[in-house]
């Protein structure tokens, strides 16, 4: 800031009269006071909640210090209310500076990694891929996005179970809806879902072989990749907006009416400043604070522009996620991996299982039918 338009901000507080600082304390507030009010509740909403959402923080914490350079109280308390009013939706976690005493998960715990892949190495050379698949070596895979992109707002659909099946000989594969779960714990069943773009399988843990419920999520995205001045942007955003309610209406009809403890995962296209985050917070408990980041960030719309999270873990009572950790997919996805480790609490602090569900044989399973839809999540 220069000495002279400090003097004028000085002057004008001097004077009693409306600064640059209130001003602009009073334009956000206004913006926070309409994104509270019609984030979630009308669709065109989808686009001013796409903002980064660590700018609901660091926008009203710097005009606080403006605030406070200039003098001016009227702008600093505007600014402190827009502070504490949207410390909500910065997606940051407080909690993540309590550690505590992490202790090692215990026996019969599995490791369990979410990714979206980023329409299966469409863009890159299989061979990495799938040495970083592996060297993942993960108890449990939910892979999103397989299949490739058309750049049109669809997909078509591939077959790389070939090459599927010898990089993983010792997993199970159940396919499905551009889903891949792969297990190398037994696959008990895999089940209807009214979410069409969710993939469920119950997996046998180890030990005594009770149930784990995994949902594999894959959100719809808010919107298409063209030009903002086309009917057609917004066009999309409206269907796309009543697609995602679909999604969290059925994926929380799955949840409630599954008997068995669950780990819900994937790529939701929901960070804490969408309005469906609300609908993410009744699905399960999220394992975030346990990654140990104040300001936990999952996807980049380019590189070195990470500063999203679009992928949760959340899970249900009875499961236990003893740790959890965001890695790096060196760069052949623009998702990061998510990593946990869980396992199930003692039968009597888990709700009873129950029936209802499918069994099928060993081997790779194509389980459910893929309804034709415009490009899913994570452009």
């Amino acid at each position: 800031m220069t000495a002279v338009a400090l003097g004028g901000f000085l002057a004008n507080a001097a004077a009693g009269e409306p600064g640059p600082p209130l001003w602009a304390a009073l334009a956000w507030a206004g913006f926070l006071a309409a994104h509270l009010a019609l984030n979630g509740r009308w669709w065109f909403w989808l686009l001013p909640s796409l903002l980064p959402p660590p700018l609901f923080v660091a926008v009203p914490a710097l005009l606080l210090v403006l605030a406070g350079v200039t003098g001016d109280l009227a702008a600093g308390a505007v600014a402190a209310a827009a502070l504490l009013l949207g410390a909500r939706q910065s997606g940051l976690v407080p909690g993540a500076l309590v550690r505590g005493v992490r202790r090692p998960p215990p026996d019969g715990a599995v490791r369990i990694v979410s990714w979206n892949t980023q329409h299966w190495c469409q863009s890159t050379d299989p061979e990495p891929f799938y040495a970083f698949l592996r060297e993942l070596d993960a108890d449990v895979y939910l892979l999103q996005e397989y299949h490739h992109d058309r750049f049109n707002g669809t997909y078509r659909l591939i077959d790389d179970e070939r090459r599927l099946r010898a990089a993983f000989p010792d997993h199970e594969a159940v396919i499905a809806r551009g889903l891949i779960t792969l297990s190398r714990l037994p696959v008990a069943a895999t089940v209807e879902t009214a979410a069409r773009r969710t993939l469920r399988v119950d997996l046998e843990m180890p030990g005594d072989g009770r149930i784990l419920a995994t949902f594999n999520v894959h959100i719809p995205v808010q919107l298409r990749l063209i030009s903002p001045l086309r009917a057609d942007f917004y066009r999309a955003v409206r269907s796309r907006a009543a697609d995602r309610g679909q999604e969290y209406r059925g994926l929380l009809a799955d949840v409630a009416d599954c008997p068995h403890s669950a780990l819900i995962a994937g790529d939701f296209n929901t960070t804490a400043a969408i309005g469906d985050a609300r609908r993410i917070a009744r699905l399960g408990a999220d394992a975030v604070a346990l990654a140990g980041k104040i300001c936990p960030v999952s996807w980049q719309a380019r590189p070195g522009l990470r500063w999203w999270r679009l992928d949760w873990v959340l899970s249900t009572p009875g499961a236990r996620v003893h740790s959890y950790r965001f890695r790096d997919p060196r760069g052949l996805s623009d998702h990061c991996v998510q990593e946990v480790s869980v396992s199930l609490a003692e039968p009597d602090e888990r709700p009873t299982a129950g029936l209802g569900v499918h069994h099928h044989d060993e081997g790779t399973h194509h389980a459910l039918p893929l309804p034709r839809q415009d490009r899913p999540a994570g452009q």
